[in-house]
């Protein structure tokens, strides 16, 4: 990258910014942090979810000094690519500054899985899966 070259600012939004967004943070940062400044928030954020934590970690990313955030304005600013992980988050985001591109990517989320503790982190190595999926693409374009 050159000096005139600017990293691409990326939001990632969540209801609750402490499942899917923050693993999406963690991904994009550690895979394509030379070309991403990155964040994630949440329209009412709840803390990161410990599982989040252990399925991060599982893969050598440690995503427990990120922050769960609740969305300001001036993120919405900042942002280049405003990337929604939920219907939530979509439908009550607000309205997006000109110029900031805004994606989708409809995940479940796993932290109202029910069941013994192997079956729920399944599911959150199922959601981690398909956040890397997307991360990957977003780093390919």
């Amino acid at each position: 990258m050159s000096y005139k070259e600017e990293k691409k600012k990326v939001l990632f939004l969540c209801t609750g910014n402490s499942v899917r967004s923050q693993m999406a943070e963690g991904f994009l940062r550690a895979l394509g942090g030379d070309r991403y400044d990155v964040k994630s928030a949440g329209t009412a954020p709840a803390g990161i979810n410990p599982n989040s934590i252990a399925v991060m970690k599982e893969i050598g990313i440690d995503i427990s000094a990120q922050s769960s955030d609740r969305l300001e304005r001036q993120m919405l600013d900042w942002a280049d690519l405003l990337i929604t992980l939920c219907g939530d988050a979509r439908d009550n985001c607000p309205i997006v500054p000109p110029g900031v591109e805004k994606r989708h990517w409809p995940l479940e989320d796993p932290s109202f899985s029910e069941g013994a503790d192997q079956e729920i982190m399944v599911r959150f190595r199922k959601t981690r899966s398909l956040i890397k999926k997307h991360v990957d693409e977003l780093i390919a374009e």
